[in-house]
């Protein structure tokens, strides 16, 4: 029995030895858990747009601030249809202003053209007539200058013949100046180089002159 009990005192419990209290008083304390951070926003900006972008609270229907705010929308939306209407008003005025000046600009280039045209008939009717050509020849050409005078005069278009008038800037064009004629007033259109044309009190094409100076002035 001596055998049996020192046998039973020798081994150890293995209970008792893995996990016995000397073992337990032996382990260090856990250290405590820290508190989760809060989790960080992944989009500050989103939620501020989320914001801004919430309906706005209006008044309880029937109220009178729901009244009020109704009357202040009303007028908001007429002075924008009042603004739009007017920049739509500037538009068609200024389209039709543009769409007019570019029509009689158009119209301008053609009659300069026949203008230059009948400038040189003209001239050629002259030249005949200086050089004894048929006096039938010269009256059927005459007959077609004619008619593209009245062409430009139903059009508006009317010659300018300043000889002798006073020079006009706005009307003449002057190449050169000469001692005035006898008879002539300094300043005066003493010449016609090429006569002018205008349309609707403007010039079409400035008359180009020679115009008297005083006598005895130089041409400086």
């Amino acid at each position: 029995m001596s055998r049996a009990a020192d046998r039973s005192g020798a081994s150890p419990d293995p209970e008792r030895s893995g996990s016995g209290g000397g073992e337990d008083r032996a382990r260090p304390p856990a250290p405590e858990q820290a508190a989760p951070a809060p989790a960080a926003d992944p989009d500050p900006e989103g939620d501020a747009l989320k914001e801004s972008e919430a309906p706005e609270r209006t008044a309880e229907p029937g109220t009178p601030a729901a009244a009020e705010a109704v009357a202040a929308d009303a007028s908001a939306y007429q002075d924008r249809w009042l603004r739009a209407e007017a920049e739509l008003q500037n538009f068609r005025r200024r389209s039709a202003k543009e769409l007019e000046e570019a029509r009689r600009y158009a119209e301008e280039a053609v009659m300069l053209d026949l203008i230059g045209l009948l400038d040189d008939l003209e001239r050629g009717i002259d030249a005949a007539r200086a050089a004894g050509a048929a006096e039938s020849w010269l009256q059927g050409i005459e007959l077609v200058a004619a008619r593209m005078r009245d062409s430009l005069a139903r059009r508006g278009v009317e010659p300018i013949d300043p000889m002798g008038q006073p020079f006009d800037p706005g009307q003449h064009e002057a190449l050169l100046e000469v001692p005035a004629p006898e008879g002539m007033r300094p300043g005066d259109v003493a010449q016609v180089i090429l006569k002018g044309y205008r349309r609707g009190g403007r010039p079409l094409r400035p008359a180009r002159v020679v115009v008297a100076r005083v006598p005895g002035e130089s041409d400086d």
